[in-house]
């Protein structure tokens, strides 16, 4: 099983020993988007959606999804986060966002933006499926991480 950082020798999951790493400064950019139809879209950008103010909520729960990422990915560690920032822009058919997630320690925080921005549109779901069930998540991905041992990098 050599090779494979998250098992042991015998093949049993492990959480990978980082301490003894150096502590440097890491952010991660994650993107993704939400398709839905001109109503549901048009709806979200006034601010008429019934449930409240949708991206306000959606950006309050990637930042906390964020924070609790190692609590829903299994064998992540738990971060002391220095920043998360939400980016959510309403567009015609659809909304688009970013997640902006940085520390300064021994792992990276690829997994926090990546969880911030699906728990960010699917909360955008949550709270406009009554104007259209159609939604369609997609395009979730890394944009890019600095800092950490393999350097940077830039999708």
């Amino acid at each position: 099983m050599s090779g494979l950082t998250h098992l042991d020798e015998a093949g049993a999951a492990r959480m990978v020993d980082v301490g003894g790493k150096a502590e440097t400064v890491r952010e991660a950019v994650a993107e993704g988007r939400i398709t839905m139809s001109a109503e549901a879209a048009g709806a979200i950008a006034l601010g008429a959606v019934a449930k409240g103010d949708v991206l306000a909520v959606a950006r309050v729960a990637g930042i906390m999804a964020a924070k609790r990422t190692s609590e829903l990915i299994p064998l992540c560690h738990p971060l002391p986060l220095s920043k998360v920032s939400i980016d959510l822009s309403v567009e015609a058919d659809g909304v688009s966002a970013t997640a902006t997630v940085a520390t300064a320690g021994r792992t990276g925080v690829e997994m926090e933006a990546l969880t911030a921005v699906s728990t960010a549109l699917l909360t955008v779901y949550d709270m406009a499926k009554a104007l259209d069930k159609r939604m369609e998540i997609g395009g979730v991905r890394l944009l890019r991480k600095t800092g950490g041992k393999s350097g940077d990098f830039v999708a």
